[in-house]
């Protein structure tokens, strides 16, 4: 009975802020694709994981890098990857358009720099920006190079902590090849090395031994289901729509309690993920709690030591003042976002590459001309120029995430475009009015592969185009990293975009230089267009729903 109540309570009350929506929309004046329908706008298309490829650079190209799309029940929503309204909405006036606070990724991860808004962003971003500076990067590395007694020339913060880990994948697929080439599903390896490299460097927690298939923490299985639960316009229409709504009441009993009956096999897959995360989490604080208050002086004298991200962030937490100090939930959210770019990004190149054996053949004879006893220092690895551009490359033309989080005006806006645009009328334009409370949604895909910066051959994957001169226009393209927004720009920039680089960097050096990756025979690999680009299976025994991505392994002689 009192179930009953609650979810007709809940329904009322949503439906009424919608129809509220409806009525309150902003109107502008600008062309876009026609609605496929009223409840859904043009959100099936957009986020259709197998067409929405298609979709997304048609209309860039048809309507020009600024364009209206049809949100759920009519709403209208600029998406835009032009670079001069870029900078004005992410950099010169940031604080008028702010991401959203309520998502799947904040109920999921909990309140991390990523999803964090207004001064609780700026908190975080105030605890963890001496993290990510050289001058602390380079002593870790002292430190830990000492620690593992491997000789430090200037020697990246965690590159001897990777190697170890990327080494430990290394062993245990060279067993797997005793008896000659093998077909490997190599996202399921990637996938674990890269929480396993999360966990040591970010948490000081082991989460995998990666000894053999099924010998790793139920944290790493429930993170895995994370893409396929998450994804979809239905989803995208519950963070914009219904979850907002939710959060406004603070009764986290009844939601559980509503959540935990709700008859829908997602639904209870996430709640699912959620317990199994939150609980590791709090797993991984409390005994770092424990270790800086126990009596023995050894156990404090080693916490005090250690220079994993959440232990530097809890000594810091406890010196910071009032004002500034982070919750629990706060500091360990700041990890998990990163686990799932670094794993799209290394699956997506080892396919690259099996596709261009001869890109494959070249980086790998860089790679060995110049390692010692199987590893690289921080400056080699930096300075290898092929694998330099195969990284950039790949990041630029295949990003791990399509769109920015979605924005909300917060005051009415004159937005700017870099070259005229269509209105609705046909009629070219160079600015657009938009209204309070207009949604804004950032293409990072199409910013990288926008022709009018990139050049004729921006859709095209060409490592070789990092290796000589890049066309001026490239040079106003906002970006924290080499001018793309894969990283975003502004004060919302992933913070350990370097730290990723680094980690992408070794896996491959160490990959490239033992074994050789081919195409599979009988499985054709497609990628889907999910929240975390992903791949699947799509023939032979493959269902075209298993993320997956068979190669054939052989060792390099």
């Amino acid at each position: 009975m009192l179930f009953n109540i609650l979810i007709k309570a809940a329904v009322a009350y949503i439906s009424f802020h919608l129809l509220w929506r409806v009525f309150r929309h902003s109107r502008f004046n600008l062309a876009g694709p026609p609605s496929t329908s009223w409840l859904s706008g043009n959100l099936t298309q957009l986020f259709n994981p197998n067409t929405a490829w298609d979709f997304h650079h048609g209309i860039l190209k048809k309507y020009g890098t600024t364009v209206k799309v049809m949100g759920a029940m009519g709403e209208p929503m600029v998406l835009t990857c032009d670079p001069k309204a870029l900078q004005h909405l992410l950099v010169k006036d940031r604080l008028a358009c702010e991401v959203s606070s309520t998502s799947i990724s904040s109920i999921i991860f909990g309140g991390g720099l990523a999803v964090a808004t207004g001064e609780q962003h700026r908190k975080q971003r105030k605890m963890l920006n001496p993290l990510f500076s050289t001058n602390h990067l380079r002593e870790m590395g002292e430190r830990l190079a000492r620690l593992l007694k491997i000789p430090f020339l200037k020697i990246y913060a965690s590159v001897p902590l990777f190697y170890e880990v990327t080494n430990r994948l290394r062993a245990v697929l060279k067993r797997k090849l005793d008896n000659g080439p093998k077909e490997i599903d190599m996202l399921h390896w990637t996938s674990r090395t890269a929480l396993e490299l999360i966990g040591q460097s970010g948490m000081g927690f082991s989460f995998d031994s990666l000894v053999d298939d099924n010998d790793y923490h139920p944290y790493r299985s429930a993170i895995e289901n994370v893409i396929p639960l998450s994804t979809g316009p239905l989803m995208f229409f519950a963070t914009q729509f219904i979850l907002p709504w939710t959060e406004k009441f603070n009764f986290p009993r009844v939601k559980r309690f509503i959540v935990e009956h709700i008859p829908l096999q997602r639904t209870q897959g996430l709640v699912h993920i959620v317990d199994v995360m939150r609980q590791t989490s709090i797993e991984i604080i409390e005994k770092k709690k424990k270790d800086l208050m126990n009596s023995d002086p050894a156990v404090v004298e080693e916490m005090k030591n250690k220079k994993d991200i959440i232990s530097i962030l809890m000594r810091a937490n406890t010196m910071a003042s009032e004002e500034d100090r982070l919750p629990d939930d706060e500091v360990i959210a700041q990890i998990s976002y990163v686990y799932f770019q670094i794993m799209s990004i290394q699956a997506r190149i080892l396919w690259l590459l099996s596709e261009h054996p001869d890109v494959q053949e070249k980086m790998r004879d860089e790679i060995r001309k110049v390692e010692k006893n199987g590893e690289l220092s921080y400056d080699q690895l930096v300075s290898l120029p092929y694998l330099d551009a195969v990284c950039r490359e790949t990041l630029r033309v295949y990003p791990p995430v399509n769109f920015g989080r979605v924005r909300e005006l917060h005051k009415d806006t004159v937005l700017p475009f870099s070259k005229p645009i269509l209105d609705s009328s046909g009629k070219e334009i160079t600015e657009a009015f938009l209204q309070k409370g207009t949604k804004i949604l950032i293409s990072l895909l199409g910013a990288n592969t926008n022709p009018d910066i990139w050049g004729p051959d921006s859709y095209e994957w060409k490592p070789e185009r990092w290796l000589d001169s890049l066309p001026d226009t490239v040079a106003g393209a906002p970006g924290v990293y080499s001018h793309m927004m894969t990283f975003l720009c502004g004060s919302r920039a992933c913070i350990g975009f370097q730290h990723s680089q680094i980690e992408i960097k070794v896996v491959l050096s160490v990959l490239l230089a033992s074994f050789r990756f081919g195409k599979s025979k009988s499985k054709a690999v497609v990628w889907k267009m999910t929240s975390i680009v992903s791949p699947v299976v799509e023939s032979g025994d493959g269902d075209g729903k298993r993320r997956e991505l068979p190669l054939i392994l052989s060792l390099v002689d």
